[in-house]
């Protein structure tokens, strides 16, 4: 089993930045893409960032040159750093990982619990 733990929500001022990080645990092999999605309030979830193993990063639209995906591989974390935050950034964010497991082959999708963040004045 692989656990993923997510942190660094909040509440942020319009024009202000946050920072997510989300940790993987477990019988992990090995670590390809790492992702973070959001949810608005009766929308669908949606690709922010993601970043492969080999560090090729691709995002969301809205979010290029204000977010910044990163991956720490030796401690199995990606972070998310968020500047110039916007109201229209507001939601749950969730951790992604696309993880091989210790004695398998086939890779599995891991979703963390999702952190808050809300931007707002």
């Amino acid at each position: 089993q692989v656990q993923l733990v997510e942190s660094g929500g909040g509440l942020a001022q319009p024009g202000g930045s946050l920072r997510l990080s989300c940790a993987a645990s477990g019988s992990i092999f090995s670590i390809n893409t790492m992702g973070w999605y959001r949810q608005a309030p009766g929308k669908q979830r949606d690709l922010v960032a993601t970043i492969t193993s080999g560090v090729y990063t691709n995002y969301l639209d809205s979010v290029k040159g204000r977010f910044t995906i990163s991956r720490d591989k030796d401690k199995n974390t990606v972070y998310l750093q968020m500047n110039n935050l916007k109201p229209e950034d507001t939601g749950v964010y969730y951790c992604n990982a696309c993880v091989v497991e210790v004695g398998r082959r086939a890779p599995y999708y891991y979703w963390g619990q999702g952190t808050q963040v809300t931007v707002s004045s």
